[in-house]
Formats: C-alpha cells, structure tokens, sequence
C-alpha cells in the first residue's frame, strides 16, 4: 500500500481582476469582477514509504501548492488525497504529528533564544521521549557537526546555519515524511553537503520518506532516483532521473578549448552557420567553449565538423546534465508527457 497518495486533485484559486492607479484600486473595493486560476490541475501520484522525490518545476508551476495540499495546509478543489491513512487537511492535528516540513523563506526557530531551547521546545510539544531526543540528537551531530551552534541565538547564524537547524529542528520528532521546499536556497557548498549528508542518514536508517522541491539540479542528483515534474499545473513527468536521461541519448554536450590566438566568434559562427538552430553554442567560465547538440541524430556529424575544425586545440563530449534534461521537459511538456508513458 502506497504511503502518499493523490487523486485527480485540482486546486482553484478566485482571484480579483485589479484595476492600475488609486481610483482602479477604489473600484477594486466594490468589484465583482473575478477569475479562476488552477494551480493544480488533475494530479494523479502515488509514492511510497522511504522514497526520496525530487517536485520539479518552474516558477509558478504549483509545487508549493502541491506541497501545501498534501501538508495539509491547504484544502484541495477537487480529488482525493490519502497519506498515512489519513486525509492530510482535516484530520491535520493527528496528521501533523507523522510530518516534517521545512519551507525555504519561512523559520520556525525562535529568533531571540539559543537554538537548543526551539529544539527542547518541539520536544515538547510533539512529546518526545527523553530518550529519543537524545539518540536523535547524538546522530544529528555525528552527520551535520551541529554542537557549535545549539548555544546561539538563532539571529546570530548564517542562512546556511539556520536551514541545517531548521531542518533538524523538522526531525526531531522522527516523523514519517518530510516535505523540504527550496531548502538548500542561497546556502553555500559546505552547508549544504551537510544537509544532504543528514537527509540520506535519515533516509537509510529510518526509511524516512523525502519530498524535495528545488531549483538546484545538483540536490537532485545527490538524493533523487525518482523525479516529479509539473508545469502549469499538470504532471508532465514522473519516473526514474537515469530513465529520462536515457531518452536524450542523442542529445550531448561538446566542450572545445580553442587554439590561443583563436577569438570565441569565429568557432561560434562557423558553427551556426553549418548546423544552424541544431546547436546552443556558449562560452564556459572556464574558457571553454560549449557546443550543446539539442536535434537528435546529429551529434556524431556535429563532432566531426569540430574535430576538422582549425581553430581548436581539444575537444571531449558529455552527457547532458540533469539541469538541461529538465530545462527540455520544461521547454517541451507536452511532447515529455507523453514520452514519459513509455518508461
């Protein structure tokens, strides 16, 4: 049986049609000119106990809704949604106990105390054995080094700092499901390492369920097998992150280094000009040239023109990255979603 579980669910947003200037606002107040928006439209997923899912999408695609509505904070328009036995918005008091959730933007640490005293205080309230807390927190600070920061004030730490904490403070309860939106948002290498280091702990050794939104592809590879996309609402993608790789087999990357007295635009142009809209040609911040082939069956032609070419002095091809993948489904939904029937 499926842990989380969604059904045809849609969400509908009423929103005013403003009007510009002090007078538009005025008749604003008396307006009863309205229009709906569906920020999720006919979601139907199923995912299981110790999955880590990556909710992918661009800006305004619905994932925070969908993770608003299977938090239960918000109530869906339509649909079904089951987790943990239990419809998540109104029977959210007892639902709330099994769940996790860390948002990017918002804290939920006490901002003038030490953060050790917000971490005793959700012991409390989620009623945690002393025994428990202190084997969680004896494995928390093994993973993340946390002990220098539980006696400072949470004011006082970096960004980076303060979601470590805010994501162990999610965990002190060892709940079931963990929902993190853009947590790693901002936050430098280190901090970050650390937070994916704990994630896959909890993950392995409390078959902790993990639904992961984020704009980093690299928190992707890190932790996901399996990604969900949506665009506009609908679901365009769901399977495993190597299968859909797969499907741009024919899709890769060229990286060139030119010759010393070589300028970028004259191998950039000689390429356009032979493939024409078949390739993305850019300049790397390593100084290499970036030869990306975006029509299928074309690479092997594209990499032998360049291999003739006279301006370079190396050359190497590469898979496309995850961030690229997803960009193409983004820019592609409706062909994607299709495709994705096939896997």
């Amino acid at each position: 049986m499926s842990l989380i579980t969604l059904e045809n669910v849609s969400k509908d947003f009423v929103v005013l049609n403003r009007r510009e200037g002090l007078m538009g606002s005025l008749k604003d107040l008396f307006s009863g000119d309205y229009r709906t928006i569906r920020a999720i439209d006919d979601i139907s997923l199923t995912i299981n106990q110790g999955e880590v899912i990556g909710l992918l999408g661009p800006n305004g695609a619905g994932k925070s809704t969908a993770i608003k509505i299977m938090t239960g904070v918000m109530q869906l328009t339509s649909g079904n949604v089951v987790i943990d036995g239990m419809d998540p918005f109104r029977q959210r008091k007892v639902y709330s106990k099994n769940i996790g959730v860390v948002f990017g933007q918002r804290s939920q640490l006490w901002w003038e105390l030490p953060v050790v005293e917000s971490f005793k205080l959700f012991k409390e309230v989620y009623q945690v054995t002393d025994q428990e807390y202190q084997e969680n927190m004896k494995m928390f600070s093994r993973i993340t080094d946390i002990d220098n920061l539980l006696f400072r004030q949470v004011k006082t730490l970096s960004l980076g700092q303060r979601m470590l904490c805010e994501i162990i403070a999610s965990m002190i309860h060892s709940p079931k499901i963990l929902f993190l939106d853009e947590p790693t948002i901002g936050i430098d290498v280190m901090i970050k390492s650390k937070i994916r280091s704990l994630i896959k702990e909890l993950n392995i050794q409390k078959k902790i369920t993990v639904i992961l939104t984020t704009h980093d592809m690299s928190d992707i590879d890190a932790l996901c097998k399996r990604i969900v996309i949506i665009d506009h609402g609908v679901l365009v993608y769901d399977g495993d992150i190597d299968k859909v790789k797969e499907s741009y087999s024919g899709f890769r990357t060229i990286k060139v280094e030119l010759k010393q007295e070589t300028e970028p635009n004259m191998f950039c142009d000689e390429m356009i000009k032979e493939y024409g809209n078949r390739v993305e040609v850019s300049e790397c911040d390593d100084g290499w040239i970036e030869v990306e082939v975006i029509t299928e069956n074309v690479f092997l032609k594209v990499f032998n023109t360049i291999l003739k070419s006279q301006f370079i002095k190396d050359v190497k091809s590469e898979d496309l990255s995850t961030e690229s993948v997803v960009k193409k489904i983004y820019e592609n939904p409706d062909l994607y979603s299709i495709k994705s029937k096939l896997f």
